[in-house]
């Protein structure tokens, strides 16, 4: 009677970092909640708008206070030291004071969030004992910095669009950074990932560049876009994994059409340069920021809640509704935008919130689903 005694024990010594976890991912989500309402009243939807902020800092909501926090835990799990959950406790506060109207608390919470994360990085450079750090760690650090120089620039209120290639390039180079290390992992050799690198360096040029010329830096960034999505498309992981089962065949589902989507969005930004067109600059910003990371999230969430969260999130079909919804609702979304067409726009806006909420469903569904049937062996990374 006392034999799962021990396990259950050890069982809740495991869990219990994940529960004293759970205020971070919490702040996030309500990051995401109140960004997503502000996106409804952009818009021009006849919903109640809590705060002006709250649809102005649309963006900065989304990006910095739901992904910046929820990467930033991620890093600090990785690191497994107690003052790296600074850095997802200030940018989940930060974004908290953003949505509540306090956007002159939340700016500098952020922007030492940023600061914060790049320490992390380099305490997990440093455990390479007397090595070299690795690529895919420094073009991680790289995206850190650029979300630091993002919140320098949002602390002296710079507009919106000359924070859009520092954001881009916080989240895009963090991505790559990651699908660089799976692909060291699995059979790139180092020089097949020069590729990656340079097409990393000119997004990081075109996010540089626009600070003095937002038309020629924006047409660099767009250029490094389109380079990383070839090379990704030729030598990412998700290209042998997406003939497989299950989650692993999930995941490169949704990293490869991600993938298509950062192609677009760098073409977008090649031709266009910073549109002046609200539409065009619209059709840009959801090409990387919903079709590409969102689609990115969708299929990481599988692998990165159970490491931080101790939650399963086990492989279903039911997690390909969201993603297909999600796909649609860009491709409204950009041809309303391209279009000039109201009504078609704001239908690809609310079809995208509500792929990101059916996600939650269904990731809520999968879930109590695996614990009346066996374990799917058919599980792993994309």
């Amino acid at each position: 009677m006392t034999g799962g005694r021990p396990a259950t024990a050890a069982r809740t010594r495991s869990r219990s970092p994940a529960v004293r976890r759970l205020p971070l991912p919490a702040l996030a989500a309500l990051s995401l909640v109140a960004g997503l309402w502000g996106g409804l009243v952009l818009l021009g939807l006849q919903v109640p708008a809590p705060r002006p902020d709250v649809a102005r800092h649309h963006g900065t909501l989304m990006t910095l206070g739901f992904l910046g926090t929820l990467i930033s835990l991620e890093r600090a799990v990785a690191l497994g030291r107690p003052w790296g959950y600074a850095a997802p406790a200030l940018a989940g506060l930060g974004g908290i004071a953003t949505a509540a109207g306090l956007a002159w608390i939340g700016r500098p919470l952020l922007t030492a969030a940023a600061g914060w994360l790049v320490g992390v990085y380099v305490a997990l450079s440093g455990r390479r004992r007397g090595r070299r750090p690795g690529r895919e760690l420094l073009l991680q650090t790289s995206g850190a910095v650029a979300w630091y120089v993002a919140g320098t620039l949002w602390i002296r209120d710079a507009p919106t669009g000359d924070l859009v290639p520092w954001l881009t390039a916080f989240l895009v180079l963090t991505i790559a950074g990651e699908r660089l290390e799976l692909a060291h992992v699995a059979f790139l050799r180092r020089r097949a990932g020069d590729g990656l690198i340079a097409a990393c360096a000119l997004i990081g040029a075109g996010a540089a560049v626009s600070v003095a010329a937002p038309e020629a830096g924006w047409r660099l960034a767009g250029l490094g876009m389109l380079a990383l999505a070839a090379w990704l498309a030729v030598y990412d992981i998700a290209r042998r994994t997406v003939r497989g089962t299950g989650l692993p065949r999930y995941a490169a589902a949704c990293l490869l059409t991600g993938y298509a989507w950062l192609a677009v969005a760098g073409t977008l930004w090649t031709v266009a340069g910073r549109p002046e067109d609200q539409g065009m600059y619209d059709a840009a910003l959801h090409a990387v920021f919903l079709g590409f990371v969102i689609s990115m999230v969708f299929g990481h969430a599988p692998v990165i809640l159970p490491a931080v969260l101790r939650i399963r999130l086990p492989y279903h079909p039911l997690l390909y509704g969201p993603l297909a919804l999600l796909h649609a609702a860009v491709l409204i979304r950009v041809a309303g935008d391209l279009a000039d067409a109201g009504p078609v726009r704001a239908a690809g806006g609310v079809l995208g919130e509500v792929a990101l909420m059916g996600f939650a469903c269904c990731a809520v569904a999968a879930s109590r689903l695996s614990r009346s049937s066996p374990a799917d062996p058919r599980t792993g990374p994309g």
